[in-house]
């Protein structure tokens, strides 16, 4: 096929003999058997030209397909024999980047140094799209409800917090009963970006006897506690989230409630199949933090 491809570019069998190293001749012969085994011309030839059919010109860009495949499928396996050298896709959300994520991160680059760690910030949704498209290996979020084909284990529980200004009236009070936060604007994700999270914060909200006023939607964490620290609104946050920030707002943990942040690990029947020593290790290490 390599030789088909190579004819098909250069449409020339003297050009593309000298390109393949192979007598012309050979190549000829090559190119007929090909033809013969699929059932149909893939060239038009005559004494000066040489161009492809319809059906060869689809078949140039199946055959570089399959090539592509096949000789990503040797690399893999060669990388997994070598002691998994290549890359190791991880996304995350941002209370787990806060926490857990850069002691897996230097644990993993300890064990496997030729490893490539690649990280990226995703909701759940997409983690579960792309868990599921192979297009991630390892994922890690808040609050999932995970599809049927991807794996997942709850390694932590955090109780979550209100997130007010510095200032804010609500914080002079002994004790926080939630329904006090009926008039007050939220700063929450969108559904689209987080529907697992949004709908456990809504939970948090109708158990108390209303719905949240939503005035700002972002999916940053960073971004909704700016929002909050410049008088905005208020938010709902995993206390984890929170950590290291040195920002004008105060909080305080609904540590009575039923529901928790619940963050998970997640990955499919293809990591297992591909990156086995690296889940392994990453499993370790989260049940060394449980």
């Amino acid at each position: 096929m390599k030789n088909f491809i190579k004819l098909a570019e250069t449409l020339h069998f003297t050009k593309a003999s000298e390109q393949v190293f192979m007598a012309q001749p050979a190549l000829s012969r090559q190119i007929k058997q090909l033809e013969q085994s699929i059932g149909v011309s893939l060239f038009e030839r005559d004494k000066r030209n040489v161009s492809l059919t319809k059906a060869g010109a689809y078949f140039k860009i199946a055959a570089q397909q399959t090539i592509d495949q096949l000789e990503f499928a040797i690399s893999r396996t060669k990388q997994i024999h070598e002691g998994e050298v290549g890359e190791i896709k991880i996304g995350y959300t941002h209370s787990i980047v806060q926490t857990i994520l850069p002691g897996i991160v230097k644990e993993i680059r300890g064990r496997f140094p030729g490893l490539k760690t690649v990280l990226r910030e995703m909701n759940n949704t997409d983690q579960y799209r792309d868990l599921a498209e192979r297009k991630l290996d390892i994922g890690f979020a808040t609050n999932i409800i995970a599809p049927e084909n991807i794996k997942s284990k709850v390694f932590y529980k955090d109780v979550f917090v209100v997130v007010f200004p510095r200032n804010h009236p609500l914080l002079k009070k002994k004790s926080l009963n939630i329904s006090a936060l009926s008039n007050e604007p939220f700063i929450l994700p969108h559904h689209i970006d987080g529907s697992d999270y949004v709908h456990t914060i809504e939970s948090i909200c109708l158990d108390a006897g209303f719905f949240p006023n939503v005035i700002h939607n972002t999916a940053s964490v960073s971004s909704a506690l700016r929002l909050v620290e410049a008088g905005l609104g208020i938010t709902i946050e995993p206390k984890r989230s929170l950590s290291g920030q040195n920002l004008a707002i105060k909080f305080i943990e609904l540590n009575k409630i039923p529901q928790k942040a619940e963050s998970a690990m997640m990955w499919s029947e293809y990591t297992e199949q591909e990156h086995m020593p690296i889940l392994e290790l990453v499993k370790k290490v989260i049940v060394s933090k449980e």
